[in-house]
């Protein structure tokens, strides 16, 4: 069975404060496995539409839109609850 998560779209800045740091920009089907991945790793986990660069090269994604792939920027941060002295979260 094909997992597929959604992604938020944002019209504000993607999270980057709060310990949220991205991790990369990935299309369907390697963005659920990623994130998928990351939580069992004890990582929270947001995803988010990408944020074109305005004035700079989106052709790949212009591309990727024209054949039906789904982007997004997938963004991780230690869980709360996770051991501090973990060397996963180093």
């Amino acid at each position: 069975m094909k997992t597929v998560i959604p992604i938020k779209q944002v019209t504000s800045q993607p999270p980057v404060d709060d310990g949220w740091r991205p991790l990369s920009t990935l299309s369907e089907p390697r963005l659920s496995e990623m994130a998928e991945n990351y939580r069992a790793l004890g990582y929270e986990v947001d995803i988010r539409d990408i944020q074109r660069n305005e004035g700079g090269c989106n052709s790949c994604f212009d591309a990727g839109e024209e054949i039906g792939q789904v982007f997004g920027t997938l963004y991780v941060r230690k869980r709360n609850d996770a051991p501090a002295n973990h060397e996963l979260f180093d």
